[in-house]
């Protein structure tokens, strides 16, 4: 059964059992501070289980992206080494929002795998929850007798918290589980040993592959449980083990999703990737099987993460995906011997593959190869400087073993793989001090840890079961009440109390636009609103301290002040995206953005550069649409397919309901829930104050609209007349300006011209004070010169005589630098080296430096230290 087949089975299945079939949620999540990445198939659902929302059905079904590199389930390390595990996988689930429990979730999975499926029954083994003393919760005797009507007792595993109670975090909904698994063996294996003795046992062909959580708990902050108001169930079949069981394959990777990436990177490298089931196979296609899975699995994390929105970056989420790619560069550098770009290649190949199901992969196909392709590029050459980088090393290293500091400098600034620098040492004979790596990477992970550390508090509910409303389209200000709040204590910020009101006109962050900011006053105090945030489905008001009396009535107030500038700049980056397109091409589209009451940041498809001419172009049509006065046109609730029939652009990598907002300007059309102006007239201007490049094929452009358009004018009057003023109020001055810049470049050709003057006179005075030590003729000397000219002076008097070794200094703007010279005939006969002598003698100085073994430079900090390093150069010698 193709892998297409079997995603559609198991929905086909669901559907025909009264559930809704939904879409994908985004891999990249925007509206969660507690997730960078959907991992499992419920986060898209949390605010059900929390009881913050209300689902479009009580019985839904899906196949949900997932990504697990961070956080509690992080599975990067184990991809690659074993068969099953892997960065993306597709979790097919099927949910009830206080619908059906265990009976109709077991019966239904049972009935599936073996009727529809038609897994052997014997095959299949199940685990039920033996429960908890410490959280005392009983055994799951309701599960455990369901089971026993549809298997043999002998085939019901008891498991215990780790294994058989699901919690999605720390807190937070939860509840015992009752996993299915399935034995793939041989009869030869399975005669040996019952696959009952293999469940959980790490068993490549023995795996989970369809987990029935049952959501009955709430797991509070102190570690407590207590009941939700409703029993929910929430299932998860791993798509690809699935594949797996149903292909009668023993890997998921001899599945056929999978064979295709396989097989181009196979053509690509001209190497062979060998099923799981061939056996007794060598050291070195161990490795290349092993780096093939890498590729494979990480291409479709990456490809699907990009076309998601999520770009690769150095920060957040983003630093993860280009982790994530940079894994898969290295294997396929390390092992496959692969010195080009070629990750980008399989992008086609997925697109292919997958588009049916997920049409943003198809779509996005372009971006998502340039971007790769841009990213392995940029790679490959961050590889060789840290082979150089690593050679440096090598050279300063006395004895055998690197210091693992120096390893993990290489590793934490420059990407370099530890594993990579070991296996590059090997062949060189050297090898690193592991401890001394670790101790560092603890330090790094303790630093990252402190900082990002947040502890919360349970809710405590003031009035319950209030549904929040947000009134902030119409109003800036409105009676309220506060009807939860919870502490937060973060190394970063400090302690911050989280507020939600039964109703407020305070934007929460999202789509680009900061959250307003504000005030809650009552009739004895007034509370600062410092930021407002959404996290399932709910809206928080942050603060640094909480009302004395949190039952009293407020009024919450926006800053209008700066409601108003984001306003602006918000709706003139739905002109300027309307601009861009119809400019640069129908290609462009929305890639992120930043909007705030300063600026606005906007990032686009594009493959070149904006020219000058284009950004006059896009501007002058912004205006246009701003002087043209447009009114707001706005549909708040109207069905998506509707808006999208009218032409409203919907960005990928964005979660959408049925029903959306839609605002109109004129011509622009956008599916959007920030606030906006009622009428373009009100930005007053605007203006691109920066084009750049973000990452391959993406631009970034930012802007200012309002008063930061006059204050930004007023800058360059005052700008313009504080030259005229230094040029002595000139008739003409862009005239003046070009002749200064013209006199100026003939008095730096005189001064250059000098400059070899006073080098050469130089030389030839000094050539007189070489001295011969061992046999070596040797010159330490501080000159008169800048950095470069002493550079200079210090390689020509070098080369100048035979078997050299030259140190000059000098000191330019109060600061020192040094110059070592050595001839490459002593680097070899003497094993001296230029590198060593600048990293020593820049200790006097209070610098560093480095170059190569004949030539280095360095400088530094405390010129009277000159002096010395000058004395102490001829030990070297000596």
């Amino acid at each position: 059964m193709k892998s297409q087949d079997v995603r559609k089975q198991f929905l086909d299945f669901f559907k025909s059992n009264g559930h809704l079939i939904v879409p994908s949620a985004p891999i990249v999540l925007k509206d969660d501070p507690t997730l960078m990445f959907n991992n499992s198939g419920m986060a898209q659902f949390k605010e059900y289980f929390l009881g913050n929302g209300t689902p479009k059905s009580p019985r839904i079904a899906d196949t949900q992206k997932c990504l697990r590199v961070s956080g509690k389930h992080n599975d990067l390390e184990d991809v690659g080494f074993d068969t099953y595990h892997h960065t993306m996988f597709e979790m097919l689930g099927n949910w009830s929002f206080g619908d059906y429990f265990k009976k109709e979730a077991i019966n239904w999975a049972w009935q599936l795998l073996t009727e529809v499926y038609k897994i052997p029954k014997e095959n299949l083994y199940v685990s039920v929850f033996e429960g908890s003393k410490e959280d005392n919760v009983p055994f799951d005797q309701e599960a455990w007798d369901i089971w026993k009507t549809l298997i043999d007792e002998d085939r019901i595993i008891l498991g215990n918290k780790k294994d058989n109670f699901w919690e999605m975090g720390d807190q937070g909904p939860c509840g015992p589980c009752s996993e299915i698994h399935v034995d793939l063996r041989s009869e030869e294996e399975k005669a040996l040993k019952p696959g009952k003795e293999e469940v959980n046992n790490d068993h490549a062909q023995v795996v989970e592959i369809w987990n029935n959580v049952f959501m009955e708990f709430n797991r509070k902050a102190d570690g407590s449980l207590e009941k939700l108001p409703a029993q929910h169930v929430d299932t998860g079949m791993g798509f690809e083990r699935l594949c797996m069981a149903l292909q009668g394959k023993t890997s998921n990777y001899d599945t056929d999703v999978f064979t295709p990436l396989i097989e181009k990177v196979e053509q690509i490298t001209g190497l062979k990737y060998t099923s799981d089931e061939i056996k007794n196979i060598s050291e070195e296609q161990n490795k290349t099987n092993i780096a093939i899975r890498v590729i494979v699995d990480h291409v479709r994390a990456v490809a699907f993460a990009i076309a998601d929105g999520q770009l690769p970056s150095n920060t957040g989420a983003g630093y993860v995906i280009r982790r994530i790619l940079r894994r898969a560069i290295r294997y396929g550098f390390t092992f496959l011997d692969i010195k080009e770009p070629f990750i980008n290649k399989l992008v086609e190949v997925l697109a292919n593959q997958m588009g049916e199901f997920f049409p943003e992969i198809k779509s996005q196909q372009q971006l998502v190869t340039n971007v790769i392709r841009e990213e392995e590029a940029s790679f490959l050459r961050t590889l060789e400087q840290g082979l150089q980088l690593l050679e440096n090393v090598v050279t300063e290293t006395t004895g055998k073993e690197v210091s693992g500091a120096k390893v993990f400098e290489l590793y934490d600034t420059f990407g370099f793989p530890k594993d990579l620098t070991a296996l590059i040492l090997k062949e060189k004979g050297f090898s690193y001090n592991e401890e001394e790596f670790e101790v560092e990477l603890q330090k790094q992970k303790t630093r990252s840890r402190a900082a990002s550390e947040v502890s919360t508090e349970d809710w405590n509910v003031l009035i319950p079961g209030n549904v929040e409303t947000f009134v902030g389209y119409d109003k800036t200000e409105n009676e309220v009440k506060i009807t939860r709040i919870r502490k937060v204590d973060s190394k970063k910020d400090g302690i911050l109390y989280q507020i939600v009101l039964d109703n407020t006109p305070f934007y929460p962050e999202g789509g680009g636009q900061v959250g307003d900011k504000g005030t809650l006053v009552s009739a004895n105090e007034t509370i600062e609103i410092i930021d407002t945030k959404k996290e399932n489905n709910l809206i928080l008001h942050f603060a640094k301290q909480l009302p004395e009396n949190v039952e009293a009535g407020f009024v919450a107030k926006v800053n209008t002040d700066l409601r108003t500038s984001t306003s602006k700049n918000h709706s003139a980056t739905h002109l300027m995206h309307l601009a861009l397109r119809s400019i640069l091409g129908t290609h462009v589209e929305q890639k992120g953005s930043l909007v705030n009451p300063n600026y606005l940041r906007f990032d686009f498809s594009h493959f070149s550069k904006v020219s000058d001419e284009e950004i006059k172009q896009v501007e002058a049509s912004v205006n246009a649409q701003i002087e043209a006065q447009l009114q707001l046109v706005e549909h708040r609730n109207i069905p998506i397919q509707e808006a999208l029939d009218k032409g409203a652009m919907a960005l990928f990598g964005e979660k959408y309901g049925d029903n959306v907002r839609m605002i109109e300007f004129g011509e622009s059309k956008e599916l959007c829930g920030g606030i906006h102006v009622k009428n373009t007239g009100e930005i007053w201007h605007f203006k691109i104050i920066s084009e750049g490049a973000v990452a391959a094929g993406i631009r970034r452009i930012e802007a200012i609209t309002g008063d930061a358009v006059k204050n930004f004018y007023l800058n360059q009057e005052n700008t313009l007349a504080e030259i005229k003023e230094t040029l002595k109020n000139p008739q003409d001055i862009l005239k003046s300006v070009a002749s200064l810049q013209d006199d100026n470049a003939k008095l730096k050709k005189q001064i250059e011209q000098l400059l070899k003057e006073k080098v050469g006179a130089l030389k030839t005075e000094l050539e007189k004070d070489f001295q011969e030590v061992n046999g070596v003729n040797f010159l330490a000397k501080q000159v008169d010169l800048s950095m470069a000219s002493t550079k200079d002076l210090a390689s020509a008097l070098g080369s100048s005589k035979p078997d050299s070794f030259v140190f000059l200094a000098s000191v330019e703007d109060g600061q020192p630098n040094i110059h070592c010279y050595i001839a490459k005939e002593l680097v070899a006969s003497k094993s001296l080296n230029a590198n060593a002598v600048i990293k020593e003698l820049g200790k006097y100085i209070e610098g560093n430096g480095g170059g190569q073994p004949f030539f280095a430079s360095g400088k530094g900090k405390n010129a009277n230290g000159i002096t010395e390093a000058l004395a102490k150069a001829i030990e070297f010698l000596k």
